[in-house]
């Protein structure tokens, strides 16, 4: 199935989970030529239903729905608690005597995939894992066109193999999650314009870039080294339509450089953020905290507690290398903005 075919103008909105990727924002990406994308991997199939009906509301074009692609695990007590232990500076310094244990470590992704499948977005995305060639021809039976995220050239000719439609291809500069699935995450080290003309070269479907990308000059740039769409996440973060709290948005855009680092300390899987108390707090036993989504369902609460206060110093600022790049503008502004760029001098 294609999916360039969709865009006017070779532009994905990274779908970034949280609360970031309001229907506005989504809407505001498709109607400017883009492809919107909604990030469905925290919500409740309900919840995604409903996100979509206003998302539909606000645009009759093309937008994405993206998924984490994983299994509920089922932690032990002791695991629980040697986690939580590892937390404890972290709920010390915020005045609390215990660290709440959730009721549900993540979304059933069962039941996400068959809200997808009802919901019939023109292209599902997924990350952390792959599908089943089975799962594949589901989607595309429902006309869903796929793509899946990788950080090496090997998990994209995985994804090739089970009949994706386009891979998108994450440098180490992405902000967010790494969607790493083949072999140890530490070991997908590729930065994004060492990765893109790799994974282009390797597989016969659509490379879509993703890494560092702020300006229309930074897609060029990709479409030069073999992509044939880019996909930008942190630029879309600072807009005037990004559902982020403010006081987040407020340190994207303080100036200066920006210090981000790889961290597996708020979710248990590496992801980019910028450097805070808390990543600091954390460095020492982010390698021994538990994989992704016990760990991340644990900092639940101290990161809805920084919320409610607006301290920022114990969010997860999920933000790119390039962050200090960044331009406070409408969807629509950045939009224009960036295709006037993308025309060459």
């Amino acid at each position: 199935m294609e999916v360039l075919s969709l865009m006017e103008f070779p532009i994905i909105q990274g779908p970034m989970a949280g609360g970031a990727c309001t229907p506005a924002l989504v809407a505001g990406v498709s109607n400017a030529g883009g492809l919107g994308s909604l990030a469905g991997s925290l919500l409740s199939p309900a919840a995604i239903r409903d996100q979509v009906g206003q998302i539909r509301a606000l645009t009759d074009r093309p937008f994405l729905l993206n998924f984490f692609v994983q299994d509920p695990p089922a932690p032990s007590e002791a695991d629980i608690a040697a986690a939580a232990e590892l937390l404890r500076p972290v709920w010390e310094a915020l005045g609390w005597s215990e660290l709440p244990i959730p009721q549900q470590w993540c979304q059933d992704f069962g039941a996400q995939f068959e809200a997808l499948l009802a919901l019939k977005p023109a292209v599902a995305s997924f990350t952390f894992d792959i599908l089943s060639a089975s799962q594949v021809e589901r989607l595309h039976t429902a006309g869903i066109a796929v793509v899946g995220t990788v950080t090496t050239v090997e998990e994209a000719l995985a994804w090739e193999a089970v009949g994706a439609d386009a891979v998108v291809a994450s440098g180490t500069e992405a902000g967010g999650h790494r969607g790493t699935f083949l072999g140890a995450q530490e070991a997908a080290t590729l930065p994004a314009r060492a990765l893109w003309p790799q994974v282009a070269a390797a597989v016969r479907i659509p490379t879509i870039a993703a890494g560092g990308i702020m300006t229309g000059v930074d897609i060029r740039e990709a479409l030069a080294l073999g992509a044939k769409a880019v996909q930008m996440g942190t630029a879309f973060l600072v807009t005037d339509e990004s559902g982020i709290h403010p006081a987040y948005k407020h340190k994207l855009l303080s100036g200066g450089a920006q210090p981000t680092r790889l961290t597996r300390a708020f979710s248990g899987r590496y992801a980019r953020a910028i450097e805070n108390r808390f990543t600091r707090q954390m460095k020492a036993v982010e390698s021994q905290v538990p994989a992704y989504p016990v760990q991340n369902a644990l900092t639940t609460s101290l990161r809805a507690a920084a919320a409610a206060s607006g301290d920022p110093e114990w969010m997860s600022l999920w933000a790119g290398t390039e962050v200090g790049r960044a331009r406070a503008l409408s969807v629509a502004q950045l939009m224009q903005t960036l295709v006037a760029e993308m025309r060459p001098t």
